[in-house]
């Protein structure tokens, strides 16, 4: 997992970490290469004990804390459909001006 990291951040490409065992790599893979740290997300914080450490360690905070602890990616299964919504609303979002908008109310336009 450790080579994973690595080969993502090489390639440019993000990774999104599960639980302690794949934060434990990418803390490995961090401390032999410290660019690694710009393709890191943490999918969500476990009950592990050291897991909240690690994620502090590199800066990280997790996108859910659902108090998981099975493992197997179940947090990255359920944090990539909102890493994929993100991803959706920043590249199909209207601008102000592509939508028509024309400026900021105010107040009394609103009442």
């Amino acid at each position: 997992m450790t080579g994973f990291c690595l080969g993502c951040a090489s390639n440019r490409r993000p990774v999104l970490m599960d639980g302690f065992i794949a934060t434990c790599s990418a803390a490995l893979a961090v401390r032999m290469q410290p660019s690694v740290q710009d393709y890191l997300f943490a999918a969500h914080s476990s009950v592990e004990p050291g897991h909240r450490h690690l994620l502090a360690l590199l800066g990280q905070r997790p996108l859910l804390d659902l108090e998981m602890r099975l493992g197997e990616g179940t947090g990255v299964a359920l944090s990539m459909k909102l890493v994929q919504s993100a991803v959706t609303a920043f590249t199909n979002m209207s601008t102000f001006s592509s939508a028509g908008v024309s400026g900021p109310t105010t107040s009394a336009e609103c009442s």
